[in-house]
């Protein structure tokens, strides 16, 4: 008896034959048994959604809505075959070029990046057209192939996280921020925000201006200066705000003023990434402008019984204060961005200091040229994180040295070192003016009034407010500064008002008045 096989049934039991030759081979004493019954039902599939990407393409190339609906959503990256790979991204270069997209021209761009007959050629992309008959439903569809792809990723990540995770040279610190790193790759790369409607957002800023006004006092974090928090109504949410100066002008003592007045009086969470200065450093600062102690005593430690007495008596603030430093040396800005998070989440940070700008790094691994584009790259970066967490984040920066060159030492926005990209980033960009540093006595307005242990503030750039020059008291010898209305500073300021309770000034007696008390000191 002849029997005749079809080409199917030779097929199958080829691939029968050569899969039973697979299961073979697998070790018996391993799997026992069991291993000659071996299932492919117990293997496991990457998440994926071939079907549907054929489909997605299918109506990419013949309508030209269903790519304005997903080119957006979709990367190369996203799909799972390699050939759709190739295919999209000749879509994708097409559309950058604004040329047609159809068949012919997908096929041709394939054809100039030597890609068509990896693809299968001109008869896969046909088949692909056939597939469907119009765009509808391809953003959904869209989005399904992005889920998976977000699926494979996370399997992919989460392998190298426990190879790692077994590898005992590896910091268990480090292991925590290259996870969070990679996680949020996945989510900054492919979770992207769709635009909403004006009812929506108006519903929104309704509920946010009511929200406002229920709160006593400011809608942001106060500062605690009073003129600057009058002008700016607090910090805002998701606010990169710059505040620039010269070094030795007093950055980190505002910063670390700031951090006081916020962390220990409002009891507001902060975090502070101090690139310069060593957390030791930064905390026996803030111990100083609390205690009133002198910092060079404090550094010497020759403190006197009672002063020991008050160091350990007003110290006790400062312990319970909601502050967290980072003085991690060369940060980058990425491990900076897994540290905020993991702050955020855990803490309930509230505000973000960074000390400073110029000090951070873009990462071993990434290459944006010279250092203007790091800078770039890094204030870009300071700014999304406000927005992703946001909370207000404030970065100091340095001056370049132009200022030095100038006959007005005031700073301008000009000023900023290494990159205009800081002032197009910022939402604030501010500047501190010390004339004293520059050995200038008085201040240049009509008043002449003395600069010494004066300071200004200047607001240069707001985007949601208004401008401003705002004096402030600076105390050197506690690196610290205050509202120059303040009065409980430990010093005494004289005033003209004062040293006149000693003489005949303003006695009745109009002959006995001075000729140098002239109109100009009246209001009117």
């Amino acid at each position: 008896m002849q029997i005749i096989l079809s080409p199917e049934k030779i097929s199958f039991l080829f691939f029968y034959v050569r899969s039973m030759k697979r299961v073979s081979n697998i070790n018996v004493e391993q799997y026992g048994e069991k291993a000659s019954v071996f299932s492919l039902q117990k293997g496991k599939l990457p998440p994926q959604a071939v079907d549907l990407e054929e489909v997605v393409l299918g109506a990419m190339m013949i309508d030209k809505k269903g790519v304005d609906e997903v080119i957006d959503i979709l990367t190369p990256e996203a799909f799972y075959k390699e050939s759709h790979q190739l295919i999209f991204q000749a879509i994708f270069s097409l559309f950058q070029k604004s040329e047609p997209i159809d068949l012919l021209t997908v096929s041709n761009q394939l054809k100039k990046d030597n890609n068509h007959e990896k693809i299968g050629g001109d008869f896969y992309l046909i088949s692909l057209t056939q597939k469907v008959s119009s765009s509808a439903h391809i953003e959904f569809h869209a989005r399904i192939i992005l889920q998976k792809f977000i699926q494979r990723s996370l399997i992919k990540i989460s392998n190298e996280i426990i190879t790692d995770s077994y590898d005992e040279t590896k910091d268990v610190f480090d292991l925590l921020d290259n996870a969070e790193s990679k996680l949020y790759d996945v989510t900054q790369g492919n979770i992207k925000k769709s635009s909403e409607s004006a009812q929506s957002l108006v519903i929104q800023a309704k509920n946010k201006i009511e929200s406002v006004s229920n709160k006593e006092g400011l809608s942001g974090v106060a500062s605690g200066f009073s003129k600057i928090d009058k002008l700016t109504a607090g910090w805002q949410e998701s606010d990169l705000v710059i505040i620039a100066a010269r070094p030795g002008m007093g950055k980190t003592a505002l910063s670390l003023s700031m951090a006081s007045n916020i962390a220990i009086n409002n009891k507001i969470p902060l975090a502070f990434f101090s690139l310069e200065m060593s957390s030791i450093q930064l905390i026996t600062r803030m111990i100083s402008s609390e205690t009133g102690l002198d910092a060079n005593k404090l550094r010497t430690g020759k403190l006197e019984k009672h002063e020991w007495e008050q160091l350990n008596v007003r110290v006790k603030n400062l312990e319970n204060a909601p502050l967290y430093i980072d003085d991690t040396p060369s940060l980058s800005i990425f491990d900076l961005r897994a540290k905020a998070r993991r702050l955020v989440s855990q803490k309930d940070v509230k505000i973000i200091i960074v000390d400073y700008l110029q000090l951070m790094t873009t990462g071993a691994n990434i290459k944006t040229g010279n250092r203007e584009q790091e800078i770039s790259t890094i204030s870009r970066n300071l700014k999304a994180l406000a927005k992703e967490l946001n909370i207000p984040v404030i970065a100091l920066s340095q001056l370049s040295r132009m200022v030095e060159g100038r006959t007005s030492k005031r700073p301008l926005l000009s000023d900023l070192r290494e990159s205009g990209a800081i002032e197009q980033d910022a939402d604030i960009v501010s500047f501190i003016y010390r004339p004293e540093y520059y050995n200038i006595d008085t201040w240049d307005d009509n008043e002449r009034s003395s600069t010494e242990g004066e300071a200004e503030f200047i607001v240069s750039k707001h985007r949601n407010g208004g401008l401003g020059n705002i004096r402030l008291r600076f105390i050197s010898t506690l690196a610290k500064f205050e509202d120059i209305e303040q009065y409980d500073s430990p010093y005494e300021f004289h005033s003209k008002m004062n040293a006149a309770a000693n003489d005949d000034t303003f006695k009745s007696d109009t002959g006995n008045m001075d000729d140098s008390n002239d109109d100009n000191d009246l209001p009117f």
